[in-house]
């Protein structure tokens, strides 16, 4: 029988993470976080077990209303069985695990090896991570949606239902579904059809259970932007966000339309040549997660936990500069310091401008770096960060070419 041998490095870990838990939980207890959007999903699972109207209630002091499709009001049902009290402790230390797994996800779609030591600091930081951070304040559900994203786009592409997983995320919250664009502009047809059926699944079922709801969102709700807030303020970091407080104006219109189109076929660009082209799987789906979070008429500051998988790829490539200031970046929360109450976020001047809008800044400026790193004379030879199929049909001696288009 062997035993493990507990490093001081392990000690040291174990108790960053113990450290940051706690710094954490008092955090929650002293300020009394309301965890809003978890009583959202409560309500929202209370409506389908009640039968009540799901698109008709609001909850919280900032009058919040039910903004996913029906389907996603059907897997908040098990959120009413808690009490409230025990709904949010589940949430945070369910976040947790969830950040623990997005780490090991990361690490494994970077191709970088696992171990125990270095999970436990990454998740003891990346707690800190603003949109991780935010993600358990609000008691959302952003970290289980990467991850089964992330988990789903990482696996060969001959295994079994590959895109089921991404057609059940992006049934839940429609943001998902881009990638299920992805693989088919990159060739992977079988996987995006796969994703596609999983997805109109969702909305049958949604159908199905609640009719009335499904007719409403699918008609009505789905195109009112408004109901999930005021696109203009600093919470807001997609273009249409930063477009808005630059512009000094709360409708964009054309401007953020032909921004956000232009940056949307630059990304679905940049995304296919990087992995049609280069056999870099990992560039590609960052650029379209990036691309996506952009574009989005709302892209709140917690949606950017795309972050961790960003920082997992940057490390493993040795870009360790710019990894540091992807940290900096998503640590800093400067657009909390600029002046944001009332509608001061629309008469910020223009030297503020750049603290309120750091993600989409940042975002654009590694899009541009993306199609630097895919270009001509792009290193291929990192096998840990090609497709999948290619390294598993490599390594039996069978050559390939990235995608099929």
């Amino acid at each position: 029988m062997t035993y493990r041998t507990v490093t001081p490095r392990s000690l040291a870990a174990v108790g960053a993470l113990a450290l940051s838990l706690a710094a954490l939980a008092t955090l929650c207890v002293a300020r009394r976080i309301p965890m809003a959007d978890t009583l959202v999903y409560r309500a929202e699972g209370a409506a389908v077990v009640d039968g009540t109207d799901l698109y008709g209630f609001t909850v919280t002091q900032w009058q919040l209303p039910a903004t996913y499709p029906p389907f996603a009001a059907i897997l908040f049902v098990p959120t009413t069985w808690l009490s409230l009290d025990a709904l949010k402790v589940v949430f945070v230390i369910g976040n947790a695990a969830l950040l623990a797994l997005l780490v090991r996800l990361s690490w494994r779609f970077a191709g970088m090896p696992a171990g125990p030591v270095p999970l436990l600091a990454a998740v003891a930081v990346g707690l800190w991570l603003e949109p991780v951070f935010q993600t358990v304040l609000f008691g959302q559900i952003n970290l289980a949606l990467v991850c089964l994203v992330l988990w789903d786009l990482s696996r060969p592409e001959q295994a079994l239902g590959k895109g089921f997983a991404l057609g059940v995320a992006a049934g839940i919250k429609l943001t998902p579904a881009v990638f299920i664009v992805y693989l088919l502009v990159t060739g992977r047809v079988r996987s995006g059809l796969i994703g596609l059926a999983a997805f109109t699944g969702t909305v049958l079922l949604g159908a199905l259970v609640l009719p009335e709801a499904s007719g409403e969102f699918w008609t009505t709700r789905l195109f009112e932007t408004g109901r999930v807030g005021k696109a203009w303020i600093v919470d807001n970091q997609s273009l249409q966000g930063m477009l808005g407080r630059l512009l000094h104006t709360a409708e964009p219109g054309v401007v953020w339309a032909v921004a956000a189109g232009a940056t949307a076929v630059a990304g679905l660009w940049i995304a296919r040549r990087a992995v049609v082209r280069a056999g870099l799987e990992t560039w590609g789906v960052l650029v379209m997660a990036l691309t996506a979070l952009l574009v989005s008429p709302i892209s709140w500051s917690h949606h950017w936990v795309w972050c961790v998988p960003l920082l997992a790829v940057l490390i493993a490539e040795r870009r360790f500069r710019t990894a540091a200031a992807v940290g900096v970046v998503w640590t800093a929360r400067t657009f909390w310091i600029v002046p944001h109450d009332g509608d001061l976020d629309l008469r910020l001047p223009w030297w503020q401008q750049v603290p309120a809008s750091p993600y989409p800044l940042f975002a654009l400026g590694l899009l541009v770096f993306a199609a630097w790193r895919t270009g001509p004379g792009a290193d291929k030879g990192d096998s840990a960060l090609v497709l999948p199929v290619q390294r598993a049909e490599a390594g039996s001696g069978v050559s390939t070419t990235a995608g099929t288009g």
